[in-house]
């Protein structure tokens, strides 16, 4: 089922309706059918492997904490969690061409054909969170296997995060779970918005941000404004997914963990990490080089550099199977560390200048910085990353701005008025707080702002039309 279709919202909104009419001790159970359902629409056989891995982790969880063989079973549960995550979506990469290399004709990437390996990048995650909890003694095994379902399968969440953790997810299924008329409220305002993203901006930029690696077109301004626009595309997508997975589970009355905070406002390439896939970089951030550190504490300074390196490189591993998803990691542990080890420098070196030159100096930096990730991210292979960056050399071939009656309206209006919003949001908070009183205002004036807001968005996606092209995140 697309996530961003007539089908898909409508029966969000007849699964809600049908959610508050049970009783509550059936609704929990509910979610998990609803789930299993959204599944097996992709895959049966997915779906059964589902149940296959959820059931693994919940009992091997349950056993951990009184057993003699504690670590043995935590070690176990990591290596299984990690071994099916490399068969299913890293063998063509990893895998087989060792195996051809030893002349075999076995081929481990069979196995991605039959098992369609949607959204095992998540949940992978979330059950090494989960064992790694209960391991740590920060979280009891559940003992509801129900809610430990729920928390793997989770329909609004499943292909493309947030990644949830366990210890915020499951003590929200414990809650009575009275309707509120707010929550709901704010959940189609949130899938409203996730759609807008989606169609009107993020389907429009596609065609220009994608066909640049399979055309020949390519070359001088256009190459730039395709590298210019990247990021962008892939924001406006990922976000509208994650405001539609937010505002889904929030009309259930679960609160899904963020996932963006005004990125493109951030002043270096740390600060952007902690606004952009925030569920993904905080845990990495929690489980891998917070662990690293403590375990090389003795190394000194040398223990965060390597912690550093080694949780970027996994983040970009975790990405895709090729070396241009291994650089995109690299590239930004070089510039993390960087940036520690020259803070000191920096800010000797621009405290002249005024405070809005430096954040803005550091704005654009940060920006061109994830620009030239994006390339790689995009790219079919490191090839292909540096033939389009050599490209940028020249400024010559067609204008982008020829035919702009043709180009798309979303790159001229819908796009800074976004930004726009978030320029408010992150620097002017005063002003945006005065807008946003008058947009919660129960007066008619508030009314009619809102109102008048939804259904300019609502016409602008029907014009777009709900086309179903797919998330790029789901991928991974």
């Amino acid at each position: 089922m697309e996530i961003v279709s007539s089908i898909y919202l409508l029966t969000v909104i007849a699964s809600v309706f049908l959610f508050y009419l049970l009783n509550p001790r059936y609704r929990i159970i509910y979610l998990v059918i609803l789930s299993c359902g959204f599944i097996a629409s992709y895959s049966y056989a997915l779906l059964i492997y589902i149940l296959i891995y959820s059931l693994f982790n919940y009992f091997l969880a349950k056993g951990i904490p009184g057993s003699r063989y504690k670590l043995l079973l935590f070690r176990t549960g990591i290596i299984v969690n990690l071994a099916q995550l490399i068969l299913l979506k890293y063998s063509s990469f990893a895998i087989d061409p060792v195996l051809k290399i030893l002349k075999s004709n076995i081929q481990f990437s069979v196995l991605s054909e039959v098992i369609v390996p949607l959204g095992i990048s998540y949940f992978t995650l979330q059950g090494i969170g989960y064992l790694i909890n209960v391991k740590m003694g920060w979280e009891k095994p559940e003992k509801n296997f129900i809610h430990f379902l729920l928390y793997i399968t989770f329909y609004p969440k499943f292909l493309s995060g947030p990644v949830e953790r366990s210890n915020h997810f499951l003590p929200q299924l414990n809650a009575n779970g009275k309707f509120s008329q707010q929550q709901v409220t704010e959940g189609m305002k949130l899938i409203l918005f996730g759609v807008f993203k989606k169609v009107a901006i993020a389907n429009q930029l596609a065609p220009y941000a994608l066909s640049i690696y399979t055309g020949d077109h390519a070359g001088g301004y256009i190459s730039w404004v395709i590298f210019l626009i990247q990021p962008l595309y892939l924001y406006f997508d990922f976000s509208g997914y994650t405001d539609i997975a937010i505002g889904s589970a929030r009309m259930f009355g679960i609160n899904l963990l963020p996932n963006f905070n005004r990125p493109f406002f951030s002043e270096n390439v740390t600060i952007f990490w902690k606004r952009f896939h925030i569920s993904l970089a905080s845990w990495f951030n929690d489980y891998i080089f917070r662990q690293a550190s403590f375990r090389y504490r003795n190394w000194g300074i040398l223990a965060s550099t390597y912690a550093v390196f080694l949780t970027w490189v996994l983040f970009g591993i975790w990405h895709g199977a090729g070396w241009n998803f291994m650089l995109i990691g690299l590239l930004q542990s070089v510039a993390i560390n960087y940036e520690f080890f020259t803070k000191k420098i920096r800010m000797n070196l621009f405290s002249g200048l005024p405070l809005l030159i430096k954040a803005w100096f550091g704005r654009i930096l940060t920006y061109l910085f994830y620009c030239i990730s994006m390339v790689l991210f995009f790219s079919p292979d490191t090839r292909s990353a540096f033939t389009f960056m050599l490209k940028l050399n020249s400024l010559s071939g067609p204008s982008p701005f020829n035919d702009l009656s043709l180009k798309p309206f979303a790159v001229l209006v819908y796009i800074p008025a976004f930004l726009f919003i978030e320029l408010l949001q992150n620097d002017y908070s005063e002003t945006y707080n005065k807008l946003e009183k008058v947009w919660l205002s129960d007066k008619w004036t508030g009314r009619i702002f809102r109102w008048t807001v939804y259904s300019v968005l609502i016409t602008i996606i029907y014009i777009s039309g709900l086309k179903s092209q797919q998330f790029i995140y789901a991928d991974f």
